[in-house]
């Protein structure tokens, strides 16, 4: 009797562990209904992520590693987490890739495919998976040196699923800079080799390479003056649309100071020739004018059939990123966006879409026909769900604003609009539920209007934590993290002092992800 009363429990246990640990299980859709849990994006199972890594596609997957602490919902020793997905929408989760080692924590880096298997660690005719990454090494931290940070690799041979680390990292070795970080290699066609650029504290540096393992400082670019500190740089070519004309793009976020306080993802356009970045150091424009859009970065490899440039970024701010009022887990990933360049009145900016997958979570759509509306317009919505994609146009009013505002039965609310007085978009969060956590969170921010126009566009986001505002054309972008006590469960455009008049607009409803 003992003994099968000793097997029935085995059996339970080990069916309740596997429901737990299984990607797509009722665990995970349990887990998955947290309070503020992002439902159409990205987030861990459970406990810290930072900064999106090793963002490659191959084989009809997209990789997505990011910074991961598995024994906290704090930052502690970094590992590089992992996910998979074939449309940038629903992800798998998978085992942790990389785990610190003796030269130190693994920090924020990316990866590529080595097609030609220039660094030689392929194995079997397939091209290998190479992972380049900043090693921080702790004691050297402790002992106040300015060598702790270098560059190591790692390769997989299975697609991915298993690293092994080069036996000869570092790879680049620091020459004595304290912030020396987060890797972004691209292959460069014209002159055959690899290039890497890194953050070095007010600056990136240029490395290349033939082979992924031997690497050659070629350059450096920054702002004279600057004290920022920059992470997470990306380095590509893109077509400006509509010409033939090819310009660079160097992406690097910074860590104060950004459009609306704190962390922010700013890009330069310019050129490269395989060594030296060329670009308008004093013309630095902003990527997003959230708060909560850190670390953007591009994936490698997208087919050339495809033909965008695809990006994702860290939803949160280091200002309260450790502070937010989330228990098992902390921090979720921007929605995935594709990014075009357009050459505006001589000056060349980037425009952030929503990437075409997303289509995949629409649901049932509502029509809203043209009318003026003077006072409140209630949007229509479904009871008891708050995962909706806004797509509204209006006339650019004479005066006063143009307001979103959703709302809660316990008074609180954020607000998504355009000032016509100050010609900028805005997001207001001031009211939108838990702030006690940081003096820094409840605030209005703001976005560049960057020119005149008679029509006000805007498609809208909404999770149950965040709201993503993409804005003429997603010229204007910005991304916010709320955290309400209750889901908002009313969407209102707002005219309270003037009239506005709606051209045309659509509310679809989204579906979770989980």
């Amino acid at each position: 009797m003992r003994l099968f009363l000793f097997l029935t429990l085995l059996l339970i246990l080990m069916s309740c562990e596997k429901t737990a640990v299984q990607p797509g299980s009722t665990g995970e859709a349990d887990r998955y209904n947290e309070d503020h849990r992002p439902q159409f994006h990205f987030s861990p199972e459970a406990n810290w992520m930072n900064d999106p890594n090793g963002m490659v596609y191959y084989e009809g997957e997209y990789h997505l590693f990011y910074q991961y602490y598995p024994d906290s919902t704090v930052w502690g020793p970094m590992h590089w987490g992992h996910a998979v997905s074939q449309d940038m929408v629903s992800w798998e989760h998978l085992p942790i890739a990389l785990y610190p080692d003796s030269l130190g924590y693994i920090f924020s880096g990316s990866a590529v495919i080595d097609w030609d298997n220039t660094s030689g660690l392929g194995d079997g005719g397939e091209p290998p998976m190479i992972a380049i990454f900043t090693h921080h090494e702790m004691e050297g931290e402790r002992n106040k040196t300015n060598t702790f940070q270098y560059q190591s690799i790692a390769y997989s041979n299975d697609r991915g699923r298993t690293f092994v680390k080069y036996e000869g990292n570092p790879v680049v070795s620091n020459p004595g800079i304290k912030d020396f970080r987060d890797p972004k290699v691209i292959w460069h066609e014209a002159t055959k080799k690899w290039i890497m650029v890194f953050a070095a504290y007010d600056k990136v540096r240029i490395y290349n390479s033939p082979n992924l393992i031997d690497w050659t400082f070629t350059s450096e670019f920054g702002i004279p003056g600057d004290k920022r500190l920059w992470e997470c740089p990306d380095l590509f070519p893109i077509q400006v649309e509509g010409s033939g004309e090819e310009k660079w793009v160097l992406i690097t976020s910074i860590q104060k100071e950004g459009p609306n306080g704190g962390t922010a993802t700013s890009y330069f356009v310019g050129d490269f020739d395989g060594a030296t970045f060329k670009g308008d150091n004093k013309n630095q424009k902003w990527l997003d004018y959230g708060t909560d859009n850190y670390a953007l970065v591009t994936w490698a490899d997208v087919p050339k059939s495809d033909g965008r440039r695809l990006a994702l970024g860290w939803m949160s701010n280091w200002q309260y990123a450790q502070q937010v009022p989330t228990e098992k887990w902390r921090s979720a990933m921007t929605l995935p966006r594709s990014l075009t360049l357009h050459n505006s009145s001589g000056d060349y900016v980037l425009r952030s879409h929503p990437v075409k997958e997303l289509e995949s979570i629409e649901k049932e759509s509502n029509a809203i026909s043209g009318q003026t509306i003077n006072g409140t317009f209630e949007l229509p919505t479904q009871p008891n769900h708050s995962l909706y994609k806004l797509e509204l146009s209006f006339e650019r009013p004479s005066k006063g604003i143009v307001e979103v505002r959703f709302s809660n039965d316990v008074d609180e609310s954020l607000s998504v609009g355009y000032s016509v007085a100050d010609q900028h978009y805005f997001i207001d969060r001031t009211f939108a539920g838990k702030d006690d956590f940081s003096d820094a969170f409840a605030d209005y921010h703001t976005g560049e209007a960057a020119y005149s126009h008679d029509q006000i566009d805007m498609v809208i986001y909404a999770d149950l934590s965040s709201i993503e505002l993409f804005a003429d054309q997603g010229q204007c972008v910005m991304t916010d993290i709320f955290f309400p006590n209750e889901p908002y469960n009313k969407i209102e455009i707002v005219a309270e002092n003037n009239d506005v008049k709606l051209i045309k607009g659509k509310v679809t409803k989204l579906s979770s992800i989980w």
